[in-house]
């Protein structure tokens, strides 16, 4: 039965909660493969509005098992927190299953992340502070405490320990702060474990068998493929593969399992943090886009950078994802503007000063960073599209647009989203056959 990759085809906040929520509802299982409390995602359901940070937007649908896999980092607390949040609200959160090799996010990471950005000062890579990078680090480094070390407070103390025995040093002797207290962060550690084992089971064994015995899962990945930590725009990256080869790595299901790999894309796009944006606007274009689509972090509040949608970083999407489908999502946003910019090739300038112009994405970041777009204008639409349903209802220009971007991404838009509303979207092709 199908495997359903779902990913972010620029840098984030395109708009997969309510992808994976509409394609979820046809789906037996929703597996978050990789990121942690840095991601952000609303789903909205009728006039209730959901905002998920750890937890897989499968969760809000009651028939659908969701997952969170072993390439995601967790912290407990943020985790319970999230929990609660919907358990209060009616949100049944006992089908959630956490991968018992998934690593955890620690105080001590926390702190880590903060003060090692400070102290990059100008050359900072814009991090959540929330301590996923250190955690990822740790687990490379092979120093990383996983779920399962929780359950044994003896074999536990041993890995903070050493995990800490270096960290300390540097906390202490590079950033003058206070040591961290191993047998504190370890109780800590012990108690968040007993609430978070009735969920933890060995998520790889229980993707596989499900598939085998003819259930469809999807694959939610986090963050996007920009900011994936190999195919992104290094060092402006996060510390993990958001992009459709960390699902296989990320839950432990091999790559022939995978059947379709849907990526989401604003109608135009945006960034968090810091880095190279080509098509960025500074002027009031970007206010109003940001305001228009309320742009804004779910997880951090920050304001979204906001620029016209970006062909070459979307071709480049659908090359290292291998995309069958697109879902194009935020398209009401641009209602009202008489003539839409769309970003079609850059020009970089190179190491002798000159010029050139390019329709791939420059795999030289220094080349990325200096490159300025080449814009197409397309005409605009004034009507109100969010109660269409059908593409041939569409004003001719919107239908138009679409078009061309389905040219310039070198893939198929396969749905397109028209409002916030669960019912605000237009299917134009299947994206489950």
């Amino acid at each position: 039965m199908p495997g359903i990759v779902l990913i972010g085809a620029q840098w984030g906040d395109e708009g997969k909660g309510k992808a994976t929520d509409l394609i979820g509802s046809k789906v037996d299982i929703v597996a978050r493969f990789n990121g942690g409390n840095n991601a952000g995602h609303t789903v909205v359901v009728g006039n209730e509005s959901y905002a998920l940070h750890l937890l897989p937007s499968g969760i809000i649908s009651a028939n659908v098992t969701p997952v969170i896999g072993n390439g995601v980092v967790i912290d407990p607390e943020v985790l319970f927190e999230e929990i609660d949040a919907l358990e209060s609200r009616g949100v049944d959160c006992s089908r959630l299953l956490v991968s018992e090799s998934a690593h955890v996010i620690t105080p001590y990471h926390r702190v880590i992340d903060k003060v090692t950005e400070r102290f990059l000062g100008k050359h900072k890579i814009g991090t959540t502070g929330r301590g996923i990078g250190p955690t990822y680090a740790d687990k490379i480094n092979r120093v990383g405490i996983r779920v399962h070390d929780l359950f044994n407070a003896d074999h536990l103390r041993d890995k903070v320990e050493a995990s800490l025995h270096q960290k300390n040093q540097m906390l202490v002797k590079l950033y003058n702060q206070h040591p961290i207290d191993i047998d504190v962060v370890t109780s800590q550690l012990v108690e968040l474990g007993k609430r978070l084992k009735p969920y933890v089971a060995d998520t790889s064994l229980v993707l596989n068998q499900a598939m085998e015995n003819g259930k469809t899962v999807l694959f939610e990945g986090g963050q996007a493929t920009m900011l994936d930590v190999d195919h992104g725009t290094y060092p402006f990256v996060t510390s993990s593969n958001p992009t459709a080869g960390g699902a296989c790595t990320g839950t432990g299901v091999g790559p022939t399992r995978i059947n379709r790999v849907i990526g989401v894309a604003k109608a135009y796009i945006t960034r968090v943090g810091e880095g190279p944006f080509p098509t960025e606007l500074l002027d009031e274009s970007g206010d109003w886009l940001r305001e228009q689509g309320h742009e804004y972090g779910v997880t951090t509040g920050r304001p979204r950078r906001c620029g016209w949608f970006d062909s070459v970083v979307s071709r480049y999407a659908t090359r290292v994802n291998g995309l069958t489908d697109i879902v194009l999502t935020k398209l009401d946003v641009l209602t009202g503007l008489k003539e839409i910019p769309v970003c079609v090739a850059y020009d970089v300038t190179l190491a002798d000063g000159s010029v050139e112009r390019v329709n791939e994405m420059p795999v030289d970041q220094s080349l990325f960073a200096s490159a300025k777009p080449v814009y197409e204008m397309l005409p605009g639409w004034s009507e109100d599209i969010s109660k269409v349903h059908k593409f041939e209802d569409l004003p001719a220009n919107t239908q138009s647009y679409v078009k061309r971007l389905e040219e310039l991404s070198n893939c198929r838009i396969s749905a397109i989203g028209t409002g916030p509303q669960r019912d605000h979207i237009i299917s134009v092709h299947s994206l489950i056959d």
